[in-house]
């Protein structure tokens, strides 16, 4: 996994200078809570939320269980449906074979899906090195980057921002980045909108190379899945000449059947909607419709390593719905740009100390990012236990002990600041392994 956020502190100094800022706990607290209710109304209208909730559970262990097996069968119905596969180990592997894909077809301008696995890899920087313009089309997305800023929110990038903010940065960047904002636009959700519709169409009309993430990949057909509220994702996957899609190996499912079950759970746990508006399906390349040319480059970037341990390997059931950020008392409080992590929240305090390890201090303190309250658990719609391997992470960072980074067993030194709890702990198991010792002290 490519570095922590440029300039970040360990969780503890993140988070406290976060909850100082008065508007960013008001915009946060709307938000969330706005969210998670409407959540709470959606999943409400299925009796058998806990029976689909145990069927996307069960489908992504066994598919993580014969991953080997799935990816070829992947590799296999996407090569043989016209399309080609590109195996990246790391990040830096993942940019160099997507920056040289892109330079094959003499552009210098992509578009793009909203996509945290290109996040996560630092895709848009390695593109901007090699001369290469990426344009966020995802409307959050895109105030993000308009605004030099980092995304706070799995679901909502810009959720730390009000209505006021994004108006202001409309204003102030749009014009430097292609059509400027309407002269005496207001903060209304509508005219925000209309702006950004008119800034992007033009983008979508001229570029010639797209680059999307997938939600899911289909192993039987070679199908790939976007989901989305907006259409720009549409707008990205058929419009451009050349497509580019940078999925994690851990977002692949058997078979076509097997989306039945995460179609009803993800939309209702991210966006609390009974289907996304948009759901768009591509399957290799077809004459004279959609791309020419479609690239699929499958990233590790220590998901391997994270499938080798038997408590935190849960973790790459995740499906991204953002649902656990929306009910965690911390998240809510410290926002996500506190984790260091284009994963925010309880699944990114989980997520990403496995994929990048423990040896950097913000990492190390992502662990303990967390009440332990279960909330987290609870709306899970594949049943991730979070604070289970919370507590399975701090024992690691804690004790140091062995992990598996990159195929090979090393060994972790133990984290520094904890030296007196490791003391507590030692003289507690010294005094409750001698009852003689237990009893005297009693």
């Amino acid at each position: 996994m490519s570095g922590t956020f440029v300039g970040m502190p360990a969780f503890p100094k993140a988070a406290h200078d976060a909850v100082r800022n008065t508007t960013l706990r008001a915009n946060l607290k709307h938000a969330t809570h706005t969210i998670r209710d409407k959540r709470a109304r959606a999943v409400a209208e299925l009796d058998d939320w806990a029976d689909l909730r145990e069927a996307g559970k069960q489908i992504k262990d066994h598919t993580l269980r014969h991953l080997e097996h799935y990816l070829v069968q992947l590799e296999e119905s996407v090569t043989a449906a016209g399309g080609t596969v590109h195996w990246a180990a790391d990040a830096d592997e993942a940019n160099r074979i997507v920056t040289g894909l892109v330079r094959e077809t003499g552009e210098s301008e992509v578009v793009k899906v909203k996509s945290m696995a290109t996040q996560e890899i630092g895709l848009n920087e390695a593109l901007e090195e090699a001369g290469i313009a990426a344009y966020e089309t995802d409307l959050a997305e895109l105030i993000v980057q308009l605004g030099r800023d980092r995304p706070s929110h799995i679901l909502v990038p810009a959720i730390h921002r009000n209505r006021g903010e994004i108006r202001a940065i409309f204003e102030k960047e749009m014009g430097s980045w292609g059509r400027p904002a309407p002269e005496g636009l207001t903060d209304t959700p509508a005219e925000l909108a209309e702006a950004a519709r008119l800034h992007l169409r033009e983008k979508f009309l001229r570029a010639k190379v797209g680059i999307s993430g997938a939600n899911f990949m289909v192993a039987e057909s070679g199908t790939l899945v976007v989901v989305e509220s907006e259409g720009n994702g549409r707008m990205c996957l058929t419009l451009p000449e050349t497509l580019i899609s940078v999925v994690g190996i851990e977002k692949i499912v058997p078979t076509w059947r097997d989306l039945e079950v995460f179609l009803q759970t993800l939309p209702r746990s991210s966006t609390a909607e009974r289907m996304n508006p948009y759901t768009s399906t591509w399957t290799g390349t077809t004459d004279s419709d959609g791309p020419q040319n479609f690239h699929l480059v499958l990233i590790d970037n220590g998901r391997t390593d994270t499938l080798a341990d038997e408590v935190g390997r849960q973790a790459l059931r995740c499906i991204r719905c953002s649902a656990c950020l929306n009910v965690c008392p911390v998240y809510e409080r410290a926002g996500g740009h506190a984790y260091g992590s284009v994963y925010p929240g309880p699944i990114g305090a989980i997520l990403s100390p496995q994929l990048r390890g423990t040896a950097s201090e913000i990492d190390a303190s992502l662990p303990y990012a967390s009440s332990l309250c279960g909330a987290c658990y609870e709306v899970c719609p594949v049943a991730i236990d979070i604070p289970e391997v919370l507590v399975h992470l701090r024992e690691r960072v804690v004790q140091g002990g062995e992990a598996v980074r990159g195929g090979a067993k090393v060994t972790l030194k133990p984290a520094k600041g904890h030296a007196a709890e490791r003391a507590a702990m030692r003289a507690a198991r010294w005094a409750f392994t001698r009852p003689g010792v237990l009893g005297t002290g009693q």
